[in-house]
């Protein structure tokens, strides 16, 4: 197949691009510099522009690109980063593909678990309403731009993903150091849940996704057992051999990464992949501990 990828030199791009390579597909990468090959398509989501000419005869496209709402708290300004990146870099991209002679029939786009907002032990699937604040509403508009290359005829797939395990980026790589350092500790109180995927599951699921064209709509990217704060905590400290007694209260989280702090770190989603099980997607780290050991060895 010929695909097109965005979030190409994020941590997923780069774990999936070699694994759809070594299945004998056409590799292109949308990127925001000059092309440093054929194999690179310049696009500017700041600006609204994409070299469209270079768009034709996709077979797929996978849209992982947004920016990253981890990096820093919460301006004004940062908002309007993390909501254009998704919503205005995903309608530039349909908006160009539907204008093509021979647009792709699969379309498909990273989402977020942050679609349903903060919950208690409340287990929600993919037929659960969206949430309400900032990040509900973020994924609520970037699932609504990626829904419309359904206009060209392209089959859909929104990965809702969870927290991603990987020792090489994202949210894990950051609790490492506090953790080996023996300063790890529950955040506020330790009852919220979090919704995790280890990066080889979830570069399974895209390729599942991508094979299996029965697949269409949203999809919880997460593993089938969500684990409370307080339990992460445990877990992550058993595996580095490290102490977990000094927790991080909720005024300190609020004082020190506000609003962005308050929805990542104090907020949580029980979030359950009914659907990928439903299609016999068989995980191989379903439960923590392991998914630990395979990340961090």
């Amino acid at each position: 197949m010929k695909i097109l990828v965005s979030g190409a030199s994020g941590l997923v791009g780069t774990h999936l691009i070699p694994t759809l390579l070594a299945k004998g597909n056409q590799i292109y990468k949308l990127v925001r510099h000059a092309p440093d090959g054929n194999d690179e398509i310049e696009w500017d989501t700041e600006n609204g522009s994409i070299d469209e000419e270079k768009l034709e005869d996709f077979d797929a496209v996978i849209h992982l690109a947004g920016d990253n709402v981890a990096s820093e708290n919460w301006s004004e300004e940062k908002k309007r980063k993390i909501r254009d990146s998704r919503v205005s870099g995903t309608r530039i991209l349909v908006d160009a593909l539907k204008r093509r002679i021979n647009p792709p029939k699969h379309f498909i786009s990273a989402s977020a678990i942050g679609f349903y907002g903060n919950h208690d032990s409340e287990i929600l699937n993919e037929e659960s309403a969206a949430g309400k604040g900032f990040l509900p509403e973020v994924c609520q508009e970037w699932e609504r731009e990626a829904s419309k290359a359904e206009n060209f005829g392209a089959r859909i797939v929104l990965l809702r993903i969870g927290v991603v395990l990987s020792k090489d980026g994202g949210a894990l790589a950051k609790m490492l150091t506090p953790f080996k350092f023996g300063v790890g500790g529950t955040v506020g109180s330790g009852k919220q849940y979090l919704s995790w995927i280890a990066l080889d599951d979830l570069i399974k699921i895209i390729n599942f996704a991508l094979e299996n064209t029965d697949l269409r709509g949203a999809i919880n990217a997460v593993a089938p057992n969500a684990v409370t704060n307080e339990e992460f905590t445990r877990t992550l400290g058993k595996s580095l051999n490290r102490p977990t007694i000094l927790p991080i209260p909720e005024f300190a989280v609020k004082l020190l990464f506000g609003e962005m702090g308050e929805t990542l770190l104090l907020e949580g989603a029980r979030v359950y992949p009914q659907k990928l099980l439903d299609a016999k997607f068989t995980f191989d780290y379903a439960n923590l501990e392991p998914a630990l050991k395979h990340v961090l060895k």
